[in-house]
Formats: C-alpha cells, structure tokens, sequence
C-alpha cells in the first residue's frame, strides 16, 4: 500500500515519482515542443514531456517501437557541416547574418565568442542571459554557440539549446538554424523549412522571455533605469549546403506566424499538476516496470491521436493501435473530426448514416444520411442490367494467337517449328519441266 499523497508535494517530486526515482530526465528540446504544440489536447504527452519521460524506451517496453528518429549518418553529416559554418570564429556565419538580414549595418570584421559553459541547464541558463546583456552593451557582432534557454512550459520549464543567436551592434537578437539538408538553387523541401521555422518560433519565443526579463536597452540600462526591451527579430536565418556541396548559404525566414500559432497553442496546454493531479496513486512510467503495468499507467492518461502523430511522437504507434480498436474518428484525421462534431466514434457515425441514431436536425447527421442514400442509389444502378433491346452483340476477339499456340511443345521432346511453308520448295524432279518448255506455274 504506497502511502499517502501529502498535498504540499513538490510539483519536480511528483514529476520524479512519476518517471521513476532512478531515471534521469530527458531535455525536452524544441522539436519535441514544436509537435507539442501542433496538438495541445493531448494531456499524455504534455505529462510525459514534462516528467522528463523517455518516450522511445516506453514505446519499446510496451512493445510498439517507433522508427521516429534521426540516423546515426545524418547526425554526423549534420555536425559536420554545423562545425564548418561556425569555423574561425564563426566568420563565415556572421557574414550570412549582415548579408542577408543586416546589410546596412557595419561589416562584421571580427566577432566575439564568448564562453557559455556552466554546470547544469539553469547555469548554462543564467550564463546565457548574462552574455546576451554584456553583447546588447557592447553593441558589436556576438555570437553565442549553442545558448541555453528557458521556456516556461505548462507550468514546467523546458531548456533548450538552438544552434546560435547572433547579436547585432544595434542590439537587437537573431537565431540562427543550422540544418544539413540542401538548398538547390536557392530554395529548399518546402516540408523540411517549415519544420524548421515552427522549432526557430520556439527558441524566438524563449529568447523573448530572456529579454524580458533582461529589460537592457541599447545603452545597457536596465528596465528599472528606462532601458527598453531587446529587439528579438522575427526574421531567423536558416543554413543550409549549397546544391550538392558542403558549402554554406542561407536565407532569411519569416516566422511570425509560426511564433503566433505556437505561441496560442502552448497557452492552450494544461498546466502539468494538473493533469499529474488526476493520475492514480503510484502511477510511474519507469521502462523497467512489466509492460501490463506500463500498459495501464499510459492508459490512465487520456491521448488525443492523429495520423501528424506518426511524425512527431514515439508512442504514435501504440496510440494508433488504442484508437483503431476503440474506433475514434480521430484517428481518420482532424478535419474529418471537426466536421462531425458531436460524433466521436465510428459506430456512432455508422448508426447516424443508417438512420439508427442520431439528431435529425444535426447537419451532420443530415449530411451523412444524405450520402448513404446517394451511395446506395449508386450500387443499385450498378447492379441493374442493361436492357435486353439495346444489348450488342459481343464482336469477335482478333486477337492475334500466342507464340505457345503457334509453336507446341511436345509432351518429352524438342520443339517442332510450326509455321507457315517456305516461299520457295523446290518441286520433284519428276515434276521439273523440260528446259525451254513454259509451263503455268512457271515464274518470271
């Protein structure tokens, strides 16, 4: 009998409790927020990404592994094109950034690096805010390699490392996205750059909680002293290779709307106590626990699916596999779910169609009945026959016959050569005309 909840807990307690006391916690980076953000409703990822829960070794120990990952040859491909735009001091990196989004400012002849490494996230953190306060004063070229951030996250914090953030002289701030996939002739996937502008909208939106709580102006006065808040730009640079080589070039990447939509989507999300609130008591998700156990702790957290799941969660596979048998129509997709409004399953929507159940005045059930009636019209038309007085006489096949037909093979031996005679056979000889004689057959 486990004892009981004490109702002072710590809200990092409980989150331990639930992970499992001797499984460290995994970062929860900003891809992995992107895709919280794209479904909000799904209370069991928001808990588990918020408990630090690995979800690729839960996926495995409920025994529906997913192949949701990056390979061990891109990874490296990517670090090593990564480690060539940031080489000599990150030159060739400050010049994309004054090219493509600052060229009216002073040419970047020699930017500063400053050393970012702490111990633990929250001191990286700190660390950080306290270089984009010294570069904002400075007011010169910084680059900052691999910043964390801190992004408050349904009442949890969520640290989050982007691949730069250039500061420029005026003071204001850039990210910087780094990814290894080509850009030909100037454009790139159109998939590929918009997940990266929704993961850039995460660190804009982290940087813009940095910055105010900075509140450093140009002049490196503080709030209190009536500076103002550091410019966060909502144009991010994203670089990429060039064509088919290993050179770099970018370009600049509007993501205000991304910052909006994610933005709204993670102020929908439920605060993580309150969700870890309505668990059952000695609820752990623990990969080591058996998976009958595993099975029920995930169950006892309610999921939203959709088929985006697929490429961005590693228990989407499980999650289909409950939806499927449970017959939600969200499964089928989210437009299809807002369309059928108060229809949550497909009996339901079955019994709707045939006139079993369902509101009569509900536009749904209306439209629904109204396709069953035009699909049956349909099958009925199908299957009535042709009149007799109009039928045609079916024409004769000219197909020519195959070469098995022409040529048999007998049953234990070669195959004869069937086929037409020779032009020219030659008569016997008691049949051959004299010399000089004509005869009817006879061919000039």
């Amino acid at each position: 009998m486990p004892p009981p909840r004490t109702p002072g807990k710590v809200l990092r307690q409980r989150l331990a409790e639930l992970r499992g006391p001797a499984v460290p916690p995994k970062a929860l980076d900003a891809r992995a927020l992107a895709a919280l953000a794209a479904n909000p409703g799904c209370d069991r990822r928001a808990l588990l990404d918020g408990a630090g829960v690995d979800k690729a070794q839960l996926a495995d120990a409920l025994g529906s592994p997913s192949a949701f990952g990056q390979s061990q040859f891109a990874f490296m491909r990517g670090n090593a094109f990564e480690a060539r735009v940031k080489a000599d001091g990150g030159a060739e990196l400050l010049r994309l950034v004054h090219e493509k989004l600052d060229p009216g400012a002073e040419p970047p002849a020699a930017g500063v690096v400053p050393d970012l490494s702490a111990v633990g996230p929250e001191g990286r953190a700190a660390r950080t805010a306290l270089a984009l306060r010294e570069a904002t004063t400075a007011a010169a070229w910084t680059l900052l390699d691999h910043p964390m951030l801190a992004l408050d996250v349904a009442g949890s914090p969520a640290f989050l490392e982007p691949d730069a953030v250039v500061v420029h002289p005026d003071g204001s701030w850039t990210v910087v996205e780094i990814k290894s996939f080509p850009m030909l002739d100037g454009s790139a996937d159109p998939a590929k750059v918009g997940a990266a502008a929704r993961q850039s909208a995460v660190y804009v939106l982290a940087l813009e909680e940095v910055a105010a709580r900075l509140g450093a102006g140009p002049k490196g006065r503080g709030a209190e002293e009536g500076g103002t808040v550091p410019d966060v730009r909502h144009r991010v640079l994203l670089v990429c290779p060039k064509d088919f080589s290993n050179l770099p070039t970018a370009s600049a990447v509007d993501i205000r709307k991304q910052r909006a939509v994610t933005r709204r989507q993670l102020a929908r999300l439920t605060r993580v106590e309150d969700i870890a609130d309505t668990l059952p008591e000695g609820t752990c998700f623990a990969p080591g626990l058996p998976a009958a156990d595993l099975t029920t702790a995930v169950e006892s957290v309610p999921a939203t699916y959709a088929p985006e799941c697929l490429a961005a969660c590693e228990l989407a596979f499980h999650c289909r596999d409950r939806s499927r048998a449970e017959g939600v129509v969200t499964a089928l997709g989210r437009s299809l779910r807002s369309e059928l409004g108060g229809l949550t399953t497909i009996g339901e929507v079955l019994a709707a169609a045939h006139g079993a159940a369902g509101d009569p005045d509900d536009p749904a059930v209306v439209a629904l009945r109204r396709a069953a009636a035009l699909r049956s019209e349909a099958l009925r038309g199908r299957a009535t026959p042709p009149p007799a007085g109009r039928s045609r006489p079916a024409k004769p096949s000219r197909r020519w016959p195959l070469v098995a037909d022409r040529h048999p093979r007998p049953a234990g031996g070669r195959r004869e050569r069937a086929g037409p005679a020779p032009r020219h056979r030659a008569a016997p000889a008691s049949d051959r005309a004299a010399p000089g004689v004509r005869t009817a057959d006879h061919r000039r």
